[in-house]
């Protein structure tokens, strides 16, 4: 059986992890060391009290995150902090966390697993983080009620709900793009005019990207930020479990965002 370090290396290179940019706090790669060997390995979107349990519960001793241990940065290990830890470490469980890496890539990745899953096919890029580009685009033509009905499928199915920003009765969509989880916000907005992009689907995004987008001929559909960001833990978690011949298993922790 491998080890987390063995895990963890077959992950960055399946992701092409080295180097890539992101947020402080994202700390991408292999969080938390054990002594393993790897038995099962579980998948969340985030790393919480929540997330620990269920993964004792289900005998797993390999984590997969989205959004890791370290997101809202430097912590004292303290209540909370320290219980999570605690019962890590108790029951040998280690952790791995990908954010950007995870949404950019072009097969395992979540903007271009939910546009398979939403119908589109990507043609192209869209939305970058420091010069890399991390969501996806495309060409269709389909009624936009129509696509705001596929992605409101899947977000019930996750537990949340799909919604829309102001837009006309027997709208199309022709142009659209994709970036999950907090993918709205002025920047994309410009973006997409300047594309020619008429329909953008993001996670989530702040109110006021609903008021500007009408002004720039973009409807923006809300997929919900949790939903939008489980397609790639899961993939992950599959790609490992099929490379080392050890079970994987996807924990459902929706968050109501």
């Amino acid at each position: 059986m491998p080890s987390a370090a063995d895990v963890a290396a077959f992950l960055d290179a399946c992701l092409e992890s080295r180097g890539f940019p992101d947020y402080a706090g994202a700390l991408n790669g292999l969080q938390l060391d054990h002594r393993g060997p790897v038995r099962r390995i579980a998948a969340a979107v985030d790393f919480s009290g929540r997330t620990v349990d269920a993964t004792i519960a289900s005998g797993a001793n390999f984590l997969i995150v989205h959004h890791g241990m370290f997101w809202a940065g430097a912590q004292r290990i303290t209540g909370a902090t320290y219980d999570r830890l605690h019962r890590l470490m108790q029951h040998d469980v280690a952790v791995y966390a990908s954010h950007l890496p995870l949404d950019a890539h072009l097969t395992l990745g979540n903007n271009a697993r939910l546009a398979h899953t939403l119908g589109l096919e990507p043609t192209e890029r869209f939305g970058t983080y420091e010069g890399i580009p991390i969501g996806v685009a495309g060409t269709a033509d389909i009624d936009t009620a129509e696509l705001l009905a596929r992605a409101d499928t899947f977000a019930r199915s996750l537990g949340g709900h799909a919604r829309a920003s102001w837009m006309e009765q027997g709208r199309r969509t022709q142009r659209w793009a994709l970036v999950t989880g907090a993918g709205a916000g002025s920047k994309e907005i410009r973006d997409a005019a300047a594309r020619g992009i008429d329909t953008l689907i993001v996670g989530e995004g702040p109110h006021h990207t609903t008021v500007d987008a009408p002004e720039a001929g973009l409807v923006i559909i809300f997929a919900g930020h949790y939903a939008t960001e489980t397609l790639g833990v899961r993939a992950l978690a599959e790609a490992a479990s099929e490379h080392f011949a050890i079970p994987a298993e996807f924990l459902f922790l929706p968050t109501g965002s």
